[in-house]
Formats: structure tokens, C-alpha cells, sequence
């Protein structure tokens, strides 16, 4: 189990958004990218998420009421979240992307990244919003677990904190949910007190770092809370909510991280996945909106997927305090910490 592989499906471009920073554009940019780099990566291609899939996180009526509006020729979720003809099917479709990932790695690959569109991470239950429809993560993690895998770690990396995941399992156990995100920046969720309720308590890990936060506060937080508290979970599969608009030149973002550093931090959690679950990573795109410096990252992230590391230097006195709270709020539920 070394390959990676990437899932991708040509009806992610019919998300017709029409302008919006979340166009098509940003995956076409990508697969560009990942050929002229020429990767050795194999390409899967996925099916369509099925309504009970999508329905073990969304309610049925919210499901079909983005059925409906589609196929009433498109409209609006929110201000920032909008559908054309086309969008019902590739959010079913992106769903099944995150889903084929997860059959892959529990399969014959050591990784996998769904290359999807539209994004997931902000879908609520009942309503989409900042830009997402269906969450594609959320439903993989709990098709992982129908195909046997007991506990999953949900690793986010965009730039702002992924409130439709961190909701969804607030307060279940079996899924521990880690991000790094800007705060206070959109949706404005994800404090370090954030930590889960009821039988979930302790399994939700936010870490909410200052505007400003390049590769060594980044790989701080990855090396002193994720892996600790990732080799004290011991999950059985990994996945990554992969956002690339922490990059430094994202415009929807006011992060420093670098392409290097989206590799670094990439190589830590597949580190993580070797050392508690066989390698099991399967990673999901979600944000980033400076189409070169997208790809770029990708194509890091999927190098540091395969072994390939970068070496960060530095220090981070701003994000290093914002590490030290999470890890005293989060010393109350990991040992590692005590």
C-alpha cells in the first residue's frame, strides 16, 4: 500500500458558479499542475454518493430542496453558496469522490486526494453554506466506518474553521476532529474551548491561529497537538480536509503558509497515518482561490503523501501562545498532555 491515487470526474466542472472565487477553474488548474509535474499517481474515477449516504449527515428535506432548486435551473443556498442545473449531481459526485478515496486507501493505496467541487466542510445539516453543499468529509468519515474502520482522525487545514464537520460530530467519539484555522476569520467558530460535548467531549481539538501564522507555527501545532493526541487515539483511517487558503497568497485568507510548508505539514499527518493505521490517508480538496498557488500546494501535499519532506526553520511566538492554551484546555481529556 505505497500509490497515491487521485479521484477525480469531469461533472465537477458543471458547477456552474459563474465569477464566484469557487470555479471550476481551481481544478483545472490542478490537473494542469499535477501533468506538467508529471506525478506518478494512478487516477479513480468515482460514482455518485447515493441519497442514503448523504443522508447518514444531511436531512432528507434539505437534500431535496438542492434537488429541486437544480433542477429548476439553479439559485442560491445562501449569499455566498449558489447552484446551477448541474450542481446536484456534482455534489452528489463530490461526495462519492471523498467516498471512492476512502475505499481506495482501505484498499490496494497507501493515499488517495479527491480532487471535488464543490467543497464540503462548511454544510450543515440542514443548510449549505460558504460555498458548500453536501459535506463530502463528514460523509466519508461515516462510510470509513460502515467498511469497518472503528475510530477516524478528520485532519482540516483551511484557512477557516470547518463548522458543518466540527457540528457534526460534536459529540461523538468515534470521530475526533483536529483544525487549524485563522481566527477570528469566517465562519467565525472553531475557539479552543471548542472541544466537543456529552459522549464527545475531548474528541473535537480546534486550533485558532492569529492572522499572520507561517510554516513554523503551522508544523508546531501539527508536531504538538496532532500527533500526540493522534498516537493516543490510534484512528484507523486519516482524512484530510485538504483547504490551500492558508497559502500566502490566497485572497480569501491572511495566512503565511508556504508551498514547503503545505508539505510539511502534509508529510506529519501522513507520518500520523503510518504509525497508527497502516498509512490510510485519503484526502478531500476544499478552499483555495489563487489558482497557481492551489495547485502548487496540491501538488506538495500529494508528494508528501508519498514520502517526500520538507524542511521548515523558525520560530512562531504568536502561534506558539495560541498552542500553549489548546494544549492546557486539551489537557484535560489526552494524557499526553498532562
Amino acid at each position: 500500500m505505497t500509490r497515491t491515487c487521485l479521484v477525480y470526474h469531469p461533472i465537477y466542472l458543471q458547477h456552474e458558479t459563474n465569477g464566484h472565487p469557487e470555479k471550476k477553474e481551481r481544478l483545472t488548474a490542478i490537473l494542469d499542475k499535477i501533468q506538467s509535474e508529471r506525478l506518478d499517481v494512478d487516477f479513480v474515477t468515482p460514482k455518485f454518493a447515493t441519497v442514503s449516504s448523504v443522508a447518514a449527515i444531511h436531512s432528507l428535506r434539505y437534500i431535496d430542496q438542492v434537488k429541486a432548486i437544480c433542477e429548476h435551473g439553479g439559485g442560491y443556498l445562501d449569499v455566498d453558496t449558489v447552484l446551477s442545473k448541474s450542481s446536484y449531481d456534482a455534489a452528489l459526485m463530490a461526495a462519492g469522490g471523498a467516498m471512492a478515496a476512502v475505499e481506495a486507501v482501505l484498499g490496494e493505496y497507501g493515499s488517495a486526494f479527491a480532487l471535488v467541487r464543490p467543497p464540503g466542510h462548511h454544510a450543515m445539516p440542514n443548510r449549505g453554506m460558504g460555498f458548500c453543499i453536501f459535506n463530502n468529509i463528514a460523509i466519508a468519515a461515516k462510510h470509513a466506518q460502515s467498511l469497518g474502520a472503528k475510530k477516524v482522525l478528520i485532519v482540516d487545514w483551511d484557512v477557516h474553521h470547518g463548522n458543518g464537520t466540527n457540528d457534526a460530530f460534536y459529540s461523538d467519539s468515534s470521530v475526533l476532529y483536529f483544525s487549524t484555522h485563522q481566527y477570528p476569520h469566517y465562519p467565525g467558530t472553531g475557539r479552543a474551548d471548542e472541544v466537543g460535548e456529552d459522549g464527545g467531549e475531548g474528541f473535537t481539538v480546534n486550533v485558532p491561529l492569529p492572522s499572520g501564522t507561517g510554516d513554523a507555527g503551522y508544523l508546531m501545532a501539527y508536531r504538538e497537538i496532532l500527533r500526540p493526541i493522534a498516537m493516543e487515539y490510534k484512528p484507523d483511517i486519516v482524512l484530510v480536509s485538504a483547504g490551500q487558503d492558508p497559502h500566502k497568497d490566497d485572497p480569501l485568507g491572511g495566512m503565511r503558509l508556504t508551498t514547503d510548508g503545505f508539505g510539511a505539514i502534509a508529510f506529519q499527518v501522513k507520518e500520523i497515518a503510518n504509525a497508527c493505521c497502516r498509512g490510510r490517508l485519503a484526502a478531500s480538496l476544499e478552499g483555495g482561490y489563487n489558482l497557481q498557488a492551489q495547485a502548487e500546494a496540491v501538488v506538495s501535499e500529494i508528494r508528501a503523501f508519498g514520502g517526500e519532506s520538507a524542511q521548515i526553520r523558525g520560530t512562531d511566538t504568536d502561534a506558539a501562545r495560541r498552542i500553549e492554551e489548546v494544549k492546557k484546555i486539551q489537557s484535560r481529556y489526552w494524557s499526553c498532555f498532562a
